[in-house]
């Protein structure tokens, strides 16, 4: 696809659509917009805009469209498959400015807000009132609902409540063109035609710019419990996570740490923790709901499957602190992992049942290639996210033969009934990877849905195929 650069008389349109206070042209005030989570690549834009309305985005894009510029919609940057990297140059729309909860519907349980809000923001919106908004991310606190939306993003508790699909009802979505849609209804029930809000969901910004989004609530549980277990080997902890649902306990978090992490963590943040000798991986389990009984019999049917998966040792959290201490433990693992050493992540998925299988091949792989890796995540809907660390590694291997052991990782991983990624979407790092999982006819049915919403290519190119 061919692309124009921006022109002066472009930037004055653009610059007449949002005002000269919205706009960004100089390079050192791009800086901040051309890099996200992901390691360490950085591409500039050409120019940064601000619009606070759809209607500002719709003229934006009808612009582009217009002239054959790329525009790249960006969040809160916290993304780690390079999504919001514009890698195209071209133009830039940040949300920042949609940052409003309009609306929290309580008689109907659901609540009406812009992209630019952060999640944990309008999480604890929602409790004030007695309801919950479950979709946690870890970056919770600084990233955006929009690119959760636009990634299907999950988080600790989708193991229980499920991903952000399942509590999305309806956008407000401007297309390329410039033309602005709602892609379904404010019900709990949708059966009219194809069901445009799940395809914009996921879809990275590459189908349209998300403006509005309405979601479903649900009611805040009341009671809740934390516990956390630690095991002799890796494996042995992934084994006991499908062991506990098999139990018929559903929790509404169970998060897989390897030792290694652990440490990290207390380096970087400082935490007390009591890590003993032997421990090699822990489960983080939290169960909630509304009667401390029934909380209280699950906790304890948790602990008997423990025991038969050489458990050696159950902290149950007695207090708040305590509880967000665990927390915090999980939490900043990702950035304190990032602090000590070149790093890549991968996301992987697969069938519970099958993490042992998975983290045992990962350490092989790693083995065979030279690097080390930290693993940790979403354990209970079989969501692990790799950390690949350079250790040993020459800068030689790191650069030419890694890729090829992260491949083999994907292999592993679709082998397993996985596929390449549970929440962090593919963008610009994972899309070499995608023949793994997916076929020739895939990409037609992809590219052809693209060329219906997107027929000049304008929208965040380079992205996902």
């Amino acid at each position: 696809m061919n692309y124009n650069i921006i022109t002066p008389p472009v930037i004055e349109a653009i610059t007449a659509i949002v005002g000269a206070d919205a706009v960004i042209v100089q390079h050192d005030d791009l800086e901040k917009y051309s890099h996200d989570e992901t390691e360490d690549l950085v591409y500039y834009p050409e120019v940064v805009a601000k619009p606070k309305t759809p209607e500002e985005v719709a003229a934006l894009l009808k612009l582009c469209n217009k002239h054959r510029i790329p525009v790249t919609p960006r969040g809160g940057g916290t993304g780690l498959s390079g999504g919001a990297l514009p890698v195209k140059g071209g133009l830039l729309i940040a949300m920042e400015r949609f940052n409003k909860v309009l609306e929290i519907d309580e008689q109907n349980f659901q609540a009406t807000v812009e992209p630019g809000v952060i999640t944990e923001e309008f999480m604890n919106q929602v409790a004030a009132k007695g309801l919950l908004y479950p979709v946690d991310p870890a970056s919770k606190g600084s990233c955006f609902i929009g690119g959760n939306v636009s990634h299907g993003s999950g988080g600790p508790r989708v193991v229980k409540y499920g991903t952000i699909r399942e509590y999305v009802l309806n956008l407000q979505v401007v297309l390329a063109s410039g033309e602005i849609i709602w892609t379904g209804a404010n019900t709990l029930k949708y059966a009219s035609g194809y069901n445009l809000t799940q395809l914009m969901i996921g879809s990275e910004g590459t189908l349209g710019i998300v403006t509005k989004i309405v979601v479903k609530l649900i009611p805040l549980p009341t009671v809740d419990a934390l516990m956390l277990a630690s095991f002799p080997s890796n494996e042995i902890a992934c084994a006991a996570v499908s062991a506990i649902f098999r139990a018929g306990i559903v929790p509404s978090a169970l998060e897989f740490m390897e030792r290694r992490g652990v440490e990290w963590v207390m380096e970087y943040d400082d935490i007390a923790f009591d890590l003993k000798d032997g421990v090699e991986a822990f489960l983080l389990i939290e169960v909630d709901g509304n009667n401390q009984d029934v909380i209280f019999a699950d906790c304890e049917k948790i602990n008997a499957v423990l025991e038969n998966y050489n458990c050696s040792d159950v902290l149950f959290a007695d207090s708040s602190a305590q509880k967000e201490e665990l927390w915090r433990l999980r939490r900043t693992m990702a950035v304190s992992i990032k602090s000590n050493s070149v790093y890549k992540e991968e996301d992987t998925v697969v069938p519970r049942a099958a993490l042992p299988q998975l983290i045992k091949g990962i350490k092989e792989v790693g083995s065979k290639y030279g690097f080390e890796s930290v693993c940790y995540g979403h354990a209970g809907d079989g969501n692990l996210h790799v950390n690949i660390v350079k250790a040993k590694m020459s800068d030689s291997d790191w650069t030419n033969k890694l890729k090829f052991g992260i491949r083999e990782i994907f292999e592993l991983t679709v082998s397993l009934g996985g596929t390449l990624s549970g929440e962090h979407g593919i963008g610009l790092v994972q899309k070499e990877f995608m023949p793994i999982k997916y076929s020739d006819v895939h990409f037609a049915l992809w590219k052809g849905i693209k060329k219906v919403f997107d027929p000049n290519g304008i929208l965040n190119p380079g992205k996902i195929f």
